[in-house]
């Protein structure tokens, strides 16, 4: 158990730890693919989706909203369909609509009382606008891929962050789901960390990309760490 008198700041990945990406990648695709009689699991859905959002990712960088068309168009090239103008955009239209957990809000408004709050998301500003309508709290400062020009795992992004913050890391405590793009970056620049496996139980590791590392605390939901808080 990790002391949190210690910090100061909670910095959070927003989809997949705060946001229901999951649900929202699949309720986006699972049309498309249904239209072109593509039959697909929901895992496999996710994990396809892990790998041709992480290629579409690396290299010069490009907005959210193009890596989100990229990866349906790579869906079509890999399963030999041609994914209309609207199917194109399945997955950027869908995000304002994308749920925050059940658990989310509430822990958040928990956590508010006690620490300043933090966004480092790979998204654009104006998708971000959207969800955080579903958030219900403010956060004290939003870093997005958009601001950085790049993609966490890169540890830009965390580097931008702490500079925005301004506080030493000792003092700033990561939470995320994703070890791929979050724990092993915060990691590896001394952040402490903790893993919120909302896919504890799950087959497969959804739409994440398999990674090796270990944050300080792991915990099944954000509720969890409210719960911890004196």
């Amino acid at each position: 158990m990790i002391d949190l008198n210690q910090y100061e700041i909670l910095t959070f990945d927003c989809y997949g730890t705060l946001i229901d990406w999951e649900k929202g990648v699949l309720d986006a695709l699972q049309p498309v693919f249904s239209s072109h009689q593509i039959q697909l699991s929901e895992n496999e859905i996710l994990e396809w989706f892990a790998r041709f959002e992480s290629d579409l990712e690396q290299g010069e960088y490009r907005k959210y909203k193009d890596v989100l068309r990229g990866v349906v168009q790579k869906f079509g090239d890999q399963f030999g369909f041609t994914p209309s103008a609207t199917e194109l955009n399945a997955l950027v239209d869908s995000i304002k609509h994308w749920q925050a957990f059940p658990d989310t809000v509430e822990a958040l408004k928990t956590l508010k009382q006690r620490f300043k709050l933090a966004i480092i998301s790979n998204v654009d500003d104006e998708l971000f606008a959207f969800t955080a309508k579903h958030l219900q709290v403010e956060f004290d400062e939003i870093v997005t891929a958009e601001q950085v020009k790049s993609y966490k795992p890169s540890v830009q992004n965390f580097r931008v962050a702490l500079e925005k913050i301004g506080l030493p890391s000792e003092k700033v405590l990561h939470v995320a789901c994703s070890v791929y793009h979050d724990i092993v970056p915060a990691n590896s620049l001394g952040l402490s960390t903790v893993w919120i496996n909302r896919r504890l139980g799950q087959e497969g590791s959804g739409a994440y990309l398999p990674a090796q590392g270990k944050a300080d605390l792991e915990l099944p939901d954000l509720k969890s760490l409210a719960a911890i808080v004196d």
